[in-house]
C-alpha cells in the first residue's frame, strides 16, 4: 500500500513549539494557577510550576508555534528534488500562511500531510492553535465527522509502528536506525525554548526544523524500499 502513494501527493512538515511566555512569572495568576493544575502528575514532588515551566511547549494551551517548515517532492524530468521552506514570525501570521498553502496546492482528496508522531503532536497542535487565533481550520485539519480512513494523515511513527500502538520510537532514533543523517545535529527539540528567548536565534530553528522535515521524508522513502536523497536534491526556497 505504501508503494502505492504518489510522493507529489504528500506535504512532509514538522513544527517547533516554545512555552507562550519566556518565563513562569510572565503568565497572569489565572495561567499560573492552570499550568500548576494541569503539570500536577507530571511533575509531582520534584518540579515546582515554575521549574517545569521550560516544558511548557508541548501543550497548545501553554505553548505557541515559532516555525512550521514543509518539503514536498517535484520532479524535473529525470531529476528528483525536494523543495523545503518555512513559515515563522508571528504566530497567527505563519498559522495563515500555512493555511493558505494547503488550500492553495495541498487540497485535492488525492494529497495527505506527513510527519513524525504528528496524528499526536503536529496535527492537533496546528489546529488548536488555528482556533485559539480564531482562523477557520482547512479541510485537511479538521476531522469532525470524517472516518478514520478519510483522515488525509500519514505519520511515520505509525508506519514504524506495524501495529503495535503501545511502541514509540523517536524521529532521532528511527533516522540512526534506519541509516538516515540526523537532523540532531545541532540542537534538538528540548533546546528549541533557550534558543528562541535567550538566543533570539530563529534562523537556527528554521534551519533545524527544516532537517527534521527532510528526514520524515527520509523515513518514508525508506519504508518504501527507495534510494534516499541527496544532499543535492533538497532545495530551500
Amino acid at each position: 500500500m505504501i508503494k502505492k502513494l504518489h510522493l507529489e501527493h504528500i506535504l512532509f512538515l514538522d513544527i517547533e513549539t516554545v512555552p507562550q511566555q519566556a518565563s513562569f512569572n510572565d503568565l497572569d495568576d489565572d495561567f499560573k494557577a492552570l499550568y500548576a493544575d494541569k503539570t500536577r502528575y507530571l511533575r509531582k514532588d520534584e518540579y515546582t510550576p515554575e521549574d517545569y515551566y521550560e516544558r511548557a511547549g508541548i501543550w497548545a494551551e501553554f505553548g505557541k508555534i515559532v516555525c512550521i517548515s514543509v518539503g514536498y517532492f517535484k520532479n524535473q524530468g529525470e531529476t528528483r528534488q525536494f523543495r523545503a521552506t518555512s513559515f515563522y514570525g508571528e504566530e497567527k501570521t505563519l498559522l495563515v500562511e500555512f493555511k493558505n498553502l494547503i488550500e492553495t496546492h495541498f487540497n485535492s482528496s488525492r494529497h495527505l500531510l506527513c510527519a513524525h508522531n504528528g496524528k499526536e503532536f503536529d496535527f492537533p497542535y496546528i489546529a488548536r492553535r488555528m482556533i485559539i487565533h480564531g482562523i477557520e481550520l482547512p479541510y485537511k485539519l479538521n476531522l469532525f465527522g470524517k472516518k478514520p480512513w478519510e483522515v488525509p494523515h500519514l505519520d511515520t511513527l505509525d508506519l514504524w509502528k506495524f501495529g503495535d500502538y503501545k511502541h514509540y520510537t523517536s524521529l532521532k532514533l528511527l533516522t540512526k536506525i534506519l541509516g538516515i543523517p540526523s537532523p540532531k545535529d545541532d540542537i534538538d527539540g528540548s533546546q528549541v525554548r533557550a534558543v528562541f528567548y535567550e538566543e533570539g536565534d530563529i534562523d537556527r530553528i528554521i534551519t533545524y526544523c527544516e532537517k527534521d522535515t527532510v528526514a520524515v521524508a527520509q523515513i518514508l522513502l525508506r519504508l518504501r524500499g527507495e534510494e534516499l536523497l541527496h544532499e543535492n536534491e533538497v532545495i530551500s526556497v
